[in-house]
């Protein structure tokens, strides 16, 4: 399939993204900006910002639609991976930062604590800075998700990915979208202080009543934030793309989501879970609220 001229993207580099790069290169670091060769790369590490993928580069499971690379079991974690996050988000005096991780289903804590280590580190060494979570579903269990929560991140977003019907084509068979959404749900139950956030794709074969119903089911269970984007296809071993969605039909999907109540919703071709198109938003958010 042939892609739209609105899909079409110039990458740029500038000496802020070769910056970003040799630090994240001295320190070991990941993000999934790299790995799951987000089309928003170039945008996001010129202007500065970039998102911390934890845990590795090889995931668990080996959804249709994912780049990033697999294998069970994956590398040991590496517990200095707090400590030089924190240290490199004080070499950019960041005030906004996201930070995801691959799944860990070879540990026995699904690297739930880890994750909660990096949240508490970075927050001792930038204390003013906002922080927003990407998590994996740990598995629907609750206390793992609990030591996220415990570690009190301003935001934490989990993915349904894509609607309801389409879960078994496109994610992990260990992933599923009743889970997805109990996670959301465990959240709010918790700490409904902290903002949720979910991402869906578009273009997988979904029908408009479909990411409809998608959205209402987030709304019933309290989710502030959504993204919506167009799926992409890294290479011709993954998932094909059924539809490009052109840019008026994102735009009516962003002002049904307002409709519905989210208090954000991005929405566009180019549109990923973490890109910085709502951070600025969210950002002034949680401060004035």
């Amino acid at each position: 399939m042939i892609k739209p001229e609105w899909l079409k993207v110039k990458l740029k580099r500038d000496n802020n993204f070769d910056d970003i790069q040799k630090i994240l290169r001295e320190n070991n670091l990941v993000t999934v900006c790299e790995e799951a060769h987000c089309p928003n790369i170039s945008e996001c590490w010129n202007s500065g910002t970039a998102t911390f993928m934890i845990m590795g580069d090889t995931c668990t499971r080996a959804c249709k639609f994912c780049a990033v690379k697999t294998g069970f079991p994956a590398k040991p974690l590496d517990k200095e991976e707090p400590r030089k996050i924190a240290s490199t988000l004080k070499k950019w005096n960041l005030d906004y930062i996201v930070i995801t991780s691959v799944d860990r289903d070879d540990l026995r804590d699904q690297g739930s604590n880890h994750f909660a280590e990096c949240i508490k580190e970075v927050r001792k060494e930038n204390p003013n800075i906002l922080i927003e979570v990407l998590i994996p579903d740990f598995r629907g269990q609750k206390e793992l998700i609990k030591n996220v929560i415990d570690a009190k991140p301003n935001v934490i977003s989990h993915n349904i990915e894509t609607v309801e019907r389409l879960q078994k084509n496109v994610r992990d068979s260990r992933a599923n979208y009743q889970q997805s959404l109990g996670v959301l749900k465990y959240i709010k139950e918790v700490n409904n202080k902290i903002y949720t956030k979910s991402s869906i794709m578009l273009g997988l074969g979904e029908t408009e009543v479909e990411v409809i119903q998608a959205m209402k089911d987030l709304r019933k269970i309290n989710v502030d934030f959504l993204t919506i984007g167009q799926y992409l296809r890294p290479s011709l071993k993954y998932i094909e793309v059924k539809e490009y969605i052109s840019p008026e039909k994102f735009n009516y999907y962003k002002k049904i989501g307002e409709d519905f109540g989210f208090l954000y919703v991005a929405s566009g071709p180019f549109v990923r879970s973490s890109y910085k198109a709502g951070e600025f938003f969210i950002k002034s958010l949680i401060e004035n609220g």
